[in-house]
């Protein structure tokens, strides 16, 4: 693609980086004389201006810009943290990772590597034997899907960057591998080296032979029962757009993204009776992982961190208006490095629409009089492909002052092979011969707390019983029994739907008008943390899964869960090495951290392509207004009225 020029300022420092800044962080590096042909870019990320910094700028001040650049060298294995300005041209910092020791940690996977690897599997005789004993007819039609390999302190494996790659079949060239998985094949490949080194072929279990296809050619025809729905907004839109910032009714915030988390939001206000406060400093989810729990060699290494090992956002859809997207639709396009450096345009990456949310409140008073209002959102969405599954992520922004997250899980379950009518206590037949193993989709997200200004503190609340007694002679009352999270150590807690658990963020400089200080509450739609048993490879690699919140002080380069480099760590990374500083949490900048997700165990209807499996979380006003903020609504002019 062509890259345009430099500006000589953009107009925000929270913009998300453009083409011509990360071609210039390429251009830098290499006229620097420290890349080589053989130098990639695992990722190039904008590192955000400081809570300090963002403080004193007002619109129309310089500032500078930073871009993190995380490189790998294909030849020699070598791994580099490094640092640019793209507008000043300088490299400001080189740091050279040393991934052959002690905890280890490989940069994501290089979209070129999938190629390579799957290459090198094909081309080595052991694989070859085994297709043609299992009947394989046409290899070339077999698809070699290399995954992120784990970790699991292998002498053979220590230091290596590694793939490993199970293998699906096709019978023609538009036919979905997944259905047709070659069980008890697994490959393990070194990138730098360049060979397979382990081949495991056991047993010969019939590939599944009935098609996965889901397209209208294998469907048949289409129902024709469903009626038009259309959605109009003949005025246009209520939100306004300039630059990277929106603006909707009470609500204002800016727009990111980068190639590992994919969309982030920043300085989230809300205003009320005339007075705008922060809500958020800013918001993303920036780690999940998917870990399998079927015990077979197989698949016990699997255990996907989709952020960190293979970038949500560089794996990001181009939406398509009345497929993602309904309505007056305002897409912002996203710009990420490829493997060379290079930028390349994601087309409508992110969709910003609204959309009607039923009833918001309503009374019908005692003379029977109703007064209704609706609800509306504004939606702010991306979806990424990564592998077999797809993920959207959909942030909800409400009149009444609340925001929601909701994660979308769909696309194509990971299956193995079986003989038809086999039963497994970790996995499911989803379809003759096809059997589904049990996983989780754990995401984190990252709250970096500003409710009603940087000074929070958090607190837990359940409600409780009370014990009758004399406080209780009739056994009936119950009440809120409040926790502090007042130190790291404390603050790391797992949800209770039976004590309606909640966690609230306030703020004890800013008072509403009865004297309490404004706040949020985190509600959680809880699922189970973590399965896997402590001791187990991720349970140390994923401890950020082990509990649905925690509470840590802000610190600029605290930004992923799992750590900076979860592909192939030891574990250990993380959240659970920044808590063990214990530090104090009470009004001050924090960061709240939320797992959540669904744990799933495959049915047949999840076959041949999944239903969206939604799970998510919302942040509630408590306190943070005065009253309802959302009185002044106009009635709906098309309500029927009573005749």
């Amino acid at each position: 693609m062509s890259v345009e020029e430099l500006p000589a300022q953009l107009g925000h420092p929270l913009e998300p980086l453009t083409a011509a800044e990360i071609d210039r962080v390429r251009t830098v590096l290499a006229e620097s004389g420290r890349t080589t042909d053989t130098t990639r870019y695992a990722s190039v990320l904008p590192l955000d201006p400081s809570r300090a910094e963002l403080r004193t700028y007002r619109e129309g001040d310089p500032f500078s810009r930073r871009a993190e650049a995380v490189l790998v060298d294909i030849a020699t294995g070598a791994v580099t943290e490094a640092v640019v300005d793209p507008h000043a041209g300088e490299l400001l910092s080189w740091r050279d990772l040393d991934v052959t020791r002690p905890p280890y940690g490989q940069p994501a996977v290089l979209f070129e590597e999938y190629e390579r690897s799957a290459a090198l599997v094909k081309a080595d005789p052991r694989w070859q034997r085994a297709m043609a004993r299992r009947g394989v007819a046409d290899p070339s039609l077999a698809f070699v899907a290399p995954l992120a390999p784990g970790f699991f302190d292998d002498p053979d494996e220590r230091g290596k960057r590694l793939l490993r790659a199970l293998t699906f079949v096709r019978t023609h060239d538009g036919d979905s591998p997944w259905a047709h998985p070659v069980e008890g094949l697994l490959a393990t490949v070194d990138l730098i080296a360049g060979e397979v080194i382990r081949f495991d072929d056991v047993g010969d279990t019939p590939i599944p032979a009935e098609p996965g296809n889901y397209d209208a050619a294998a469907v048949g025809p289409a129902r024709t029962s469903l009626k038009p729905l259309a959605i109009s907004q003949p005025e246009g839109p209520s939100f306004r757009i300039s630059g990277n910032q929106v603006t909707w009714e009470n609500w204002r915030f800016r727009i990111g993204f980068n190639a590992r988390e994919g969309l982030t939001l920043h300085q989230i206000g809300f205003t009320e009776s005339g007075v705008e406060r922060p809500v958020l400093h800013r918001a993303s989810i920036p780690e999940m992982v998917v870990p399998y729990g079927d015990p077979s060699p197989w698949r016990r290494w699997i255990s996907y961190f989709d952020a960190g090992e293979y970038l949500l956002g560089r794996n990001a859809n181009a939406l398509r208006l009345g497929c993602d997207c309904l309505g007056e639709i305002h897409y912002f396009d996203a710009v990420v490095a490829d493997d060379t450096g290079h930028p390349v345009r994601i087309p409508r990456a992110v969709c910003l629409h609204e959309e009607d949310d039923g009833i918001l409140w309503k009374h019908t008073d005692l003379a029977g009089r109703p007064e209704v209002r609706r609800a509306r959102r504004l939606v702010v969405s991306f979806f990424t492909t990564v592998g077999n599954y797809d993920y959207g992520f959909y942030w909800y922004f409400g009149l009444d002052g609340t925001i929601e997250l909701e994660a979308k899980a769909t696309g194509i379950v990971f299956c193995g092979g079986a003989e038809p009518g086999t039963d497994s206590p970790y996995a499911s037949e989803i379809a003759p011969g096809l059997l589904a193993p049990v996983h989780q989709h754990l995401f984190c997200a990252r709250l970096d707390l500003a409710v009603a200004g940087d000074r929070n503190s958090v607190e837990e609340i359940d409600v409780v019983g009370v014990e009758t007694g004399p406080d209780n002679p009739y056994g009936n009352a119950f009440t809120t029994r409040t926790t502090p999270l007042d130190r790291e150590s404390r603050a790391a807690r797992v949800a209770d739907p039976a004590r309606n658990r909640v966690w609230r963020i306030f703020n004890p400089d800013s008072r509403n008008r009865l004297g309490r200080p404004r706040g949020y509450v985190l509600v959680p739609r809880p699922g189970p943390t973590l399965l896997a048993q402590p001791g187990s490879s991720v349970h140390a690699r994923a401890a950020f899964a082990t509990r649905h919140v925690w509470v840590t002080r802000y610190a600029e380069d605290e930004r992923y869960p799992a750590g900076n480099r979860p592909n192939q760590h030891a574990g250990g990374a993380g959240l659970p090495a920044w808590t063990a500083a214990d530090r104090d949490l009470t009004g001050t900048e924090l960061v709240l951290w939320h797992v959540f997700g669904p744990t799933h165990v495959p049915r047949p209807e999840d076959w041949p392509v999944m239903p969206v499996d939604r799970s998510g979380f919302a942040l509630r006003p408590t306190g943070f207004c005065d009253r309802n903020p959302a009185l002044d609504l106009p009635a709906n002019a098309h309500c029927e009225r009573e005749t």
